[in-house]
């Protein structure tokens, strides 16, 4: 199967997503991310992002279809997606033949300040698979440490660690209510000055998020696909991770620069972002801002204190 998608790795593919999909044979995929437009009205080059709800969700219902068809029998269909659609995704996925292994939150911070309804902090990630009895989940590849080992010292943890859990936080000064060993998962968001930023697409994933995914549900030499390739982070980190990427982007702009990142990436190279997101920012009083803000004056040398013990 691998050989006769031989001329369609490592490639970005200019065209609509679905009638690529149809061009693929059945079951050849070992993973699909797909980060499709959310119908929110923002603007794409090259597509509307603001159809009549029953149109979006056809849509959806046929590239989601598609997905399902070209997955193979244990592969595995990772999807995100934001508030506005997201029960309907899930249910159109579930009716063309897909199961819920997990529903992840990725919570972040600095997105769309409201101001009449509560400002969105998060969007959702579905991991769906084609056979809820037989699928890649590489436990060793995404461990993080447990609390018996961080906390407890216990000698009846597991030197591996555990699994992450299913909900994600991207801000350094909140991740100390979402600890390792509880359901979060903690990445900074790609902002406009961070060294990953593509900067010819607006929505962009962390590359460290994406790892996370392509490590857990594909092994190397296997195939990642990216119906909507974007900024082609996706393939970008799979080609990292020593995966075959392919990629569709119904965009010729972002199908050329998303083929110069994809070229320009060599297998092997470390992944952009922090894996620990607590060292991912500047402490606060560091960080570059228009405010004024200042240091905290050296607190007096109490008396007890001597110059030996402060040098210690």
């Amino acid at each position: 199967m691998a050989q006769k998608l031989q001329h369609l790795v490592d490639q970005i593919h200019q065209g609509d997503c679905i009638e690529q999909l149809k061009q693929l044979p059945d079951g050849c995929i070992d993973l699909v991310f797909a980060d499709p437009p959310f119908n929110i009205g923002y603007e794409y080059d090259s597509y509307e992002d603001a159809r009549a709800e029953q149109e979006y969700l056809d849509w959806c219902q046929q590239w989601i279809t598609q997905v399902h068809r070209v997955v193979k029998p244990d592969g595995a269909f990772w999807l995100a997606i934001g508030d506005e659609y997201a029960a309907e995704l899930k249910i159109v996925a579930k009716q063309a033949g897909f199961h819920t292994r997990n529903w992840v939150i990725w919570y972040y911070t600095f997105g769309v300040h409201c101001k009449l309804k509560f400002t969105r902090s998060h969007a959702h990630l579905f991991y769906f698979v084609k056979n809820p009895q037989e699928f890649t989940f590489n436990f060793e590849e995404i461990a993080v440490p447990s609390a018996r080992q961080l906390v407890y010292n216990d000698r009846r943890a597991n030197s591996k660690g555990r699994t992450p859990d299913d909900t994600w936080i991207l801000r350094p000064q909140d991740c100390d209510g979402f600890q390792p060993e509880e359901d979060t998962w903690y990445f900074p968001r790609v902002a406009g000055t961070f060294k990953e930023r593509a900067g010819f697409h607006g929505c962009q994933m962390p590359e460290q998020l994406l790892g996370r995914i392509i490590r857990a549900c594909s092994r190397e030499g296997e195939i990642v696909l990216d119906p909507f390739a974007g900024s082609a982070s996706t393939l970008v980190v799979a080609k990292k991770l020593g995966r075959r990427p392919i990629g569709f982007e119904l965009s010729p702009q972002y199908t050329a620069k998303g083929m110069e990142r994809l070229q320009q990436t060599e297998v092997g190279e470390p992944l952009l972002g922090a894996p620990e997101p607590k060292v991912s920012a500047p402490a606060t009083e560091r960080a570059p801002s228009k405010r004024r803000f200042r240091r905290p004056k050296p607190q007096p040398t109490l008396p007890f204190e001597t110059d030996d013990q402060t040098n210690d």
